[in-house]
């Protein structure tokens, strides 16, 4: 029990909490008003649970545990527990403000009409978001733990194992969506990559960035 208490109080702070909580805000904000609606596809766990739910039928609710499960467990064998503990706390806000979001509805006007506004919007708030919670040293899915762990194992930036991840999905994707739309997702998945390394290196000196 003192270790549980020692690891929780360690990991977690009322600022890095209220910064985890405001990340999750503005991440699911975007997700809902803007990604859900315009229906742009996404890279890392979500659009390889799309993938593989389309060519082999695996029911995406259970894909998606699996998935996740896999790269939190890989996060928190490279990362260590406190990561985990962070990431919790971060799936718990994420389901509270969907739940908060579903609850106001849309907020924002129906972007189908201007999918490339859609797309930057949309990654802005996905970058900036997620960006908050990877600073705070969390993560708010298995995209960002698979893509931490990469970066901490090959040296890459941060936004370069992002992007691989998504674009190698979206990649796949392409034997089973239009081109088109995989433009879009092109153009919002480098705009969150970009700024979800910008956001958790900013202000810090480069050997701390590739810690």
């Amino acid at each position: 029990m003192f270790r549980v208490k020692r690891l929780l109080r360690e990991a977690l702070s009322a600022r890095r909490v209220a910064l985890i909580a405001l990340g999750m805000a503005i991440a699911t904000f975007g997700l809902f008003n803007i990604h859900r609606r315009v229906d742009v596809t996404e890279g890392g766990v979500l659009g390889m649970v799309l993938l593989i739910d389309h060519h082999f039928g695996v029911p995406p609710w259970a894909l998606t545990a699996v998935l996740d499960t896999t790269c939190y467990l890989l996060g928190w064998k490279a990362l260590g527990a406190p990561f985990l503990v962070r990431s919790g706390v971060a799936t718990l806000f994420g389901s509270a403000f969907f739940r908060l979001w579903e609850f106001t509805g849309p907020l924002l006007p129906d972007l189908s009409a201007q999918p490339l506004l859609a797309a930057l919007l949309g990654g802005v708030c996905v970058g900036v978001g997620v960006g908050l919670v990877v600073r705070q040293g969390g993560s708010s899915g298995g995209d960002d733990a698979l893509a931490l762990v990469i970066a901490q194992k090959t040296g890459w930036r941060l936004s370069r194992a992002y992007l691989f991840t998504d674009l190698t999905v979206l990649a796949l994707s392409l034997t089973y969506i239009a081109p088109l739309r995989i433009v879009w997702s092109l153009v919002t998945v480098t705009t969150s990559s970009l700024l979800i390394d910008f956001v958790k290196s900013a202000g810090r000196s480069e050997n701390r960035e590739k810690a």
